[in-house]
């Protein structure tokens, strides 16, 4: 559906002077994170299925036109922008890689006044997606072999921030969600248990308890800190014998010293026969403080992680740029003191010993893998969306080959591409090139 406003008004100031003066050769833009945030050793590309979503229906309707010519376009304008759509090409790394800065995640060629216009839309979904895909990350890093909770609905900066971080957070391996939207959209394992107020609404803990356990047979986890934690476990303990339950039975701890009640916990649920019980932890914990749990060995099975990875409360956004690189077949750079770009149509390549960032038309090294696929052409896409399922393995392939020091949580050793001879050769050039047209001495 239509929807060409979602952009910044100076994205229509250019494209119109672009119109106005038949400027429509091909342009090259390369979207890219410049610097990695805080203790980030890498990034987990995602977001283009929705920026695909949003090329292939990009259109001015007619209520739009007629806003734009109530805030000053005229109608030469408007007739322009009436027959703008998005026929271009798209190159992108597949959701789910591991990518590093610098590096394209995705290339967008176009005429130029539609692929300006595109930018603000596509950088903030990837920016959106980027940034929740790389905090979930981190949180798969801290707890190997646990399995991990969506609960990040209630704090996200918006429903479609909620959408974005169920859906993110099981690219990265994530075993279910609380968001029951998300997860009938994408097909993920819903799951949830009470809150305090459900206990609060009762006579009493265990009435609430076994309320709960006659309703709900099948998923008996019990939120068990509303009062007293541990007498909250003795008290789930008791209607579980009582009702003779069985099957998917735990406990989840919300508050405290979550270490020292999951021991507590386990104790007095191994004492009861309960071996099978799992012990589930919320309560607002970041990444360094679930590794800290499982590094201590605290006996948890699952956490509910919320606040701290739907908002990517450390570094709640990425240093994502939409950069023009090539022109009617001309490259293009910018010289500005620290955002210097790379001027042409790349492709980034991996091998064993690092990435490479090289230019599409040439040859990667012997051995390498292309990051970039072609994934749009003439404005459509060039294959159906991936599963979750599949951009999970490639996660979980990418994560698996990185270096030790860039998994780390603390300080971490990014990956840095090194560019090929070539693109440094076509940098210099494009370099003096841009100095003779600013009018400066080389």
């Amino acid at each position: 559906m239509p929807g060409a406003l979602k952009t910044d008004l100076y994205e229509l100031n250019m494209a119109a002077s672009y119109l106005r003066r038949d400027m429509t050769g091909p342009a090259t833009f390369s979207l890219y994170v410049r610097n990695l945030p805080p203790n980030r050793g890498f990034l987990v590309a995602a977001g283009l299925e929705a920026c695909l979503d949003a090329l292939e229906s990009f259109s001015f309707d007619e209520d739009e036109l007629g806003y734009l010519g109530s805030i000053g376009f005229d109608e030469r304008d408007i007739e322009a922008f009436r027959e703008v759509r998005f026929d271009g090409e798209v190159w992108a790394v597949p959701e789910g890689r591991i990518v590093h800065a610098g590096e394209p995640i995705i290339e967008v060629t176009a005429p130029l006044p539609a692929a300006q216009l595109v930018e603000t839309l596509l950088l903030n979904q990837v920016t959106l997606h980027t940034t929740l895909a790389t905090k979930a990350a981190r949180y798969r890093l801290a707890a190997p072999g646990k399995d991990l909770v969506d609960f990040a609905f209630r704090r996200t900066h918006g429903v479609e921030a909620a959408m974005a971080a169920a859906r993110d957070s099981a690219i990265v391996g994530f075993a279910a969600t609380s968001n029951v939207e998300a997860a009938r959209r994408y097909g993920l394992t819903v799951a949830g248990t009470m809150a305090h107020s459900f206990i609060e609404a009762f006579p009493s803990e265990s009435e609430a308890f076994r309320a709960f356990a006659e309703d709900h047979p099948e998923r008996t986890t019990f939120l068990v800190d509303t009062y007293d934690t541990l007498n909250g476990v003795k008290n789930a303990i008791a209607v579980v014998k009582e009702m003779q339950l069985t099957g998917r039975i735990g406990v989840r701890l919300d508050s405290g010293d979550v270490d020292a009640l999951s021991r507590g916990a386990r104790a007095l649920l191994d004492e009861a026969g309960l071996t099978e019980a799992r012990i589930f932890a919320s309560g607002g914990l970041d990444e360094l403080e679930v590794e800290a749990l499982v590094r201590n060995g605290a006996p948890l099975d699952a956490f509910g992680i919320g606040t701290q990875m739907g908002v990517s409360a450390d570094a709640p956004f990425v240093d994502s740029v939409y950069k023009l690189t090539d022109l009617d077949g001309h490259p293009v750079l910018k010289l500005s003191a620290g955002k210097e770009t790379r001027p042409g149509r790349k492709q980034a390549w991996r091998e064993r010993g690092g990435d490479t960032l090289a230019l599409r038309d040439e040859p990667g090294p012997v051995g390498a893998e292309a990051l970039l696929e072609p994934v749009m052409r003439d404005g459509v896409r060039t294959a159906s969306a991936p599963s979750i399922d599949d951009m999970r393995a490639r996660f979980a392939a990418d994560l698996e080959a990185l270096p030790a020091p860039t998994r780390r949580l603390r300080d971490a050793t990014p990956v840095t591409a090194r560019p090929s001879a070539a693109l440094t050769e076509l940098t210099e050039r494009a370099r003096r090139d841009a100095t003779d047209r600013a009018g400066l001495s080389h």
